[in-house]
Parts: C-alpha cells; structure tokens; sequence
C-alpha cells in the first residue's frame, strides 16, 4: 500500500505578473519520500518551488499540504502549517553563530514552547553532530559542506513535515557535495518528506526516489527514478549519459532493493 500524499500540486498556473511560468503543473509526493525537479535553466524549476513556498502566486489549480488546501497561504503560514525550506545558496547568517542560526530557524516553535525548543535543538544537535562541535563558532567561517549541514538543520529544527530543498549542490566542491549527500541521507531517516530541485542531474538522481521532469513549464515525465534511462534524460532534458558511474550503480542497486 503506498505512502498518502504529503504533497499534491494539481493543475497549478503560476508567473510573475504578465509572465506566465508554470502551466498546468502536477505532482504527487507521497510522505517521507524524496520528489526531484529537474529541468534546463529557464524550464521553471525554482518557481516551482516558490509556489510550493507561497513565494509565487497560484493563479489556477491547488496546492495541499498533507491533504489541507494551502493554496491561497502567506509563506509564513505554510511554515506554521509544517512547510520548511532550504534556500538556493544556503543563505546561512554569517555574522551570527551557528546556534544563534538555528535559533532564528526555530522562531515559530520557540514562539509555542520554549521546552519543545531545546528538546528539537539537542535532537538537531544528536542528528548533525558537527553542528554541535561548531555550535559557537560564526557560520561565515564554516566550510561549504558545513554551511549546507547548517542550511538544512534550520529547516528541520522547527519540526516541518515537508522542506523544500533549492539547488543545494551549487557551488559545493565535490567533497562537500558528499557532505551534502550524508546530510540529506539524515533527513531521509527522518521520514519528514522532501521536494529537491536540482541543476546537477547526477547528484539528484542519487538522492530521490521519484523524478519529474519538466521543459517549459509543464511537467513532461514523472517516474519512479529506478524506471529512468538515459534516453528518457536526453529526450526531456538534452542531457548524456548520466547513469553511469556510482549514480548509475546507486540507480542499478535501487532497482534490485538493495539500498
């Protein structure tokens, strides 16, 4: 029996002003699975995911957040609802400490309970360890890597059911995207389900269990990412081979159920 919907977007048209970006967009993310987006520059990636947000108004269709319709929602009211958010370039407080991040990240539980606050902080702390060790030290000061781990941490330490991850590769030398990878794998555990949208097709096809694809602003294919082959890629993405290598394995072992 599959996972109900944490997410469903159905329908949705959505731009800015006159522009209109996304047109007739649809997707299911079951609970405590990873959904990817991708697509080229320009394909509408990232409003997706401020629409999802609350960022980008829907113009028609609807978005419900674990069955509540949260369509016409303020961002502020989508995040009390459960809707968290790591932001394309990490966008970490460099003048502040690590814990004073967290601390901003949590605004909405301290605003509840100041008990809960320090449970979900010392949890955060168990999860990400790291982040304890440097828990004092000014996040502008941290690694890539480490800046990612943080980025990901504010998000989870207000105890969302869903967070929405933009492009959180870019920019990352190789070894921090492993970091990277570690970090999202943590939230995986989790069970709180995520939306990644990810230019770096290779890094995100690693991570998620379903892939949509999209061109122009429409959903063109919607897969588990096992089902996936590189022609399918080429064909909606003008990509080469990006199955191959540890991604491929990964994808290979995936449909063996063996990861």
């Amino acid at each position: 029996m599959s996972a109900a919907p944490m997410l469903e977007i159905i329908d949705v048209t959505a731009g800015f002003g006159a522009v209109t970006v996304l047109h007739g967009v649809s997707m299911v993310v079951p609970a405590g699975s990873i959904a990817g987006v991708f697509g080229l520059n320009g394909a509408g990636k990232s409003v997706t995911m401020k629409t999802i947000g609350g960022v980008v108004p829907v113009r028609s269709g609807r978005v419900l957040l674990d069955g509540e319709d949260v369509t016409t929602l303020s961002p502020e009211q989508r995040v009390a609802r459960g809707m968290g958010h790591v932001p394309q370039g990490r966008q970490v407080f460099p003048g502040l400490s690590v814990e004073d991040n967290l601390r901003l990240g949590a605004y909405t539980l301290r605003r509840r309970r100041r008990a809960r606050y320090a449970a979900s902080l010392e949890r955060t702390y168990s999860q990400f360890p790291v982040l304890r060790e440097r828990r004092h030290q000014l996040a502008g000061t941290m690694s890539g890597g480490q800046q990612a781990s943080l980025s990901v941490a504010r998000a989870l330490i207000n105890e969302p059911r869903l967070i929405l991850v933009d492009e959180p590769s870019a920019g990352l030398s190789p070894v921090a995207q492993l970091e990277l990878r570690a970090v999202l794998e943590v939230v995986r555990q989790t069970g709180v389900t995520m939306v990644l949208v990810e230019q770096n097709v290779a890094f995100g096809l690693s991570l998620v269990d379903t892939a949509h694809l999209l061109q122009t602003g429409r959903v063109v294919h919607s897969a588990p990412v096992a089902s996936l082959d590189n022609d399918t890629l080429a064909t909606h993405l003008g990509i080469g081979r990006v199955l191959a290598g540890a991604t491929g394995s990964a994808l290979l072992a995936r449909k063996r159920g063996t990861s």
